[in-house]
């Protein structure tokens, strides 16, 4: 009896910040018609010649997360994928830390058959997804 107490009053604690918890706002929908544009989920194709040969650079579809857009640009060397880089991802220290790990795992792979990185989920689903896009639209 004499734990029970304080182990009741040290959950209530630790549930107040659950309780507290209120999304950012604007994380999901676009605020604005431009905005709604930049969230397209069309992806695109450029290309470019340079002193190494011919890099082909894609845009994957941005993709709607319940944590906020998220969209991948890859850039093509031939078929390898020679970089990626985050167009668009959501603004929580877990994604910040999971996209350099998403990336890396994506030059190692040379494919969106990557794993999810923990803690993560939601950005590496949605990475996954604008990067498989991508992929696609480059043939």
């Amino acid at each position: 009896m004499k734990r029970a107490l304080p182990v009741l009053v040290l959950s209530a604690a630790g549930l107040i910040p659950v309780w507290r918890y209120a999304p950012s706002p604007g994380a999901g929908a676009p605020s604005s018609p431009a905005e709604a544009a930049a969230v397209a989920p069309t992806p695109s194709v450029s290309s470019s010649t340079g002193s190494g040969g011919t890099a082909t650079v894609v845009r994957g579809s941005a993709v709607d997360t319940e944590k906020g857009p998220v969209q991948v640009e890859v850039t093509f060397e031939g078929d390898r994928i020679a970089s990626v880089r985050m167009l668009r991802q959501p603004g929580h220290p877990q994604t910040t830390a999971a996209v350099p790990r998403l990336i890396e795992e994506t030059l190692r792979a040379q494919s969106a058959d990557i794993d999810t990185v923990s803690g993560a989920t939601v950005t590496s689903d949605g990475y996954r997804e604008s990067l498989q896009a991508a992929l696609d639209a480059k043939g």
